[in-house]
């Protein structure tokens, strides 16, 4: 007589056998989940003082009676942004200054039309939200330099002065710096680990965000063709080929778009922006410093950032960076001096090169609570101060 399967039993399982339990789909790899704890004081330091240069911002424009939303979320390059976002590109040169959008690279807009598609709001509030949440990946992967290079306080510590940098608060802006920063960290990151394939996606979708991903693609490009000479890897040539596509497939549409070999550049003449080998630079620190008695502050400001980042970039190259932050960093600066176009927006434009500020990191790690209390409280209040002052004082973009 044949033996009677219980009815408690399952269908499908034999009596006296081990069940496996079904596997739960994992919402985060556990790799990520370490990563994030291991960055939770970065990205703690990160928001607050992101929070701190917001609440400063908001007292202030509620003293001046002014409105806070449409200053970092509608206004001046936000909304070329938004109108790429909402009806593409244009498809003329034309004639007018400071006027094509073909200006502005196509990654952060589509983007942005993208998640606009699936989420509330406006797309205003959709590009913030982006640029937000762009910020702290950014954040994280600031950290994640630092600490793969010096550990842990290290890492906390070069994030906190990147989001207390000057005009740190175009970080929480419809802006592209966050979205540029979140890639170039990444991509950083991912050289360092020698991991050249990801490195070469991080580069190619920088080079669709803005024009100096260039710089990015440059240290991959150099940092993967350098490790050949070890010994050939498939990987790392993908990785170089890989690099500098995002860039150059724009400006190749740009120049098709307008049937002239030259589009981009023709339109990036219309808004001023050439490379002149630092002479309009030049002319701005003579007149600043040996002309004007009462220079204006905020130009005063983006001077003494470019002029620090020229010193950082020395004592960076004597303390021996790895050679792809070298390279980066070193591009960056070379574009931003070596430039002839507006002079204002430079601060901005040197928020990415995060890691000049190892230097200072390393120093404050070796130095005494109070002295890193001090030196740290006073680049929040000047990170705070400069942000609203970007914003409510200085009359032209940030």
């Amino acid at each position: 007589m044949s033996p009677t399967v219980p009815d408690t039993a399952p269908s499908g399982h034999i009596p006296g056998t081990r069940r496996r339990r079904p596997h739960a789909p994992a919402a985060v790899p556990p790799r990520v989940l370490r990563g994030l704890r291991l960055a939770a004081p970065a990205l703690g330091a990160f928001l607050a003082v992101r929070l701190s240069g917001l609440l400063f911002l908001v007292l202030w424009a509620h003293r001046r009676h002014h409105g806070v939303w449409a200053m970092i979320a509608t206004e001046w390059d936000s909304r070329w942004y938004l109108g790429i976002a909402a009806h593409g590109y244009t498809h003329e040169l034309g004639t007018l200054y400071d006027a094509n959008n073909l200006a502005f690279f196509p990654l952060y807009p589509m983007l942005v039309r993208a998640v606009a598609v699936v989420t509330p709001g406006s797309r205003a509030s959709t590009g913030l939200g982006v640029a937000v949440v762009a910020s702290l990946l950014a954040a994280w992967g600031v950290f994640a330099v630092g600490e793969r290079l010096h550990g842990r306080r290290v890492g906390i510590l070069l994030t906190t002065l990147w989001a207390a940098f000057p005009v740190g608060l175009v970080e929480w802006m419809t802006y592209t710096e966050s979205l540029f920063c979140a890639l170039t960290a990444w991509t950083l990151h991912a050289l360092l680990g020698r991991h050249w394939v990801w490195a070469g996606v991080g580069a190619c979708l920088a080079g669709l965000t803005r024009p100096t991903g260039i710089a990015v693609a440059a240290a991959v490009t150099v940092a993967a063709l350098l490790s050949l000479r070890r010994g050939f890897s498939l990987r790392a040539l993908a990785g170089a080929l890989l690099a500098p596509l995002g860039w150059c497939a724009y400006i190749t549409w740009v120049g098709l778009r307008l049937r002239r070999w030259d589009g981009y550049f023709a339109v990036q003449r219309l808004w001023h922006n050439e490379l002149d080998g630092g002479h309009e630079t030049l002319r701005r620190l003579r007149e600043l410093f040996g002309q004007q008695s009462r220079p204006e502050l905020f130009l005063v400001m983006v001077t003494l950032t470019m002029l620090s980042a020229a010193v950082l970039f020395a004592v960076s190259a004597r303390d021996r960076q790895p050679l792809p932050l070298l390279v980066f960093t070193g591009v960056l600066l070379t574009i931003v001096v070596a430039s002839g176009g507006v002079y204002f927006p430079r601060a901005r434009f040197l928020l990415p090169a995060f890691p000049l500020l190892l230097p200072i990191a390393l120093h404050l790690s070796r130095a005494s609570l109070r002295q890193r209390a001090l030196i740290l409280t006073a680049a929040v209040a000047g990170s705070a101060y400069w942000g609203a002052y970007m914003l409510l004082v200085w009359p032209s973009a940030p």
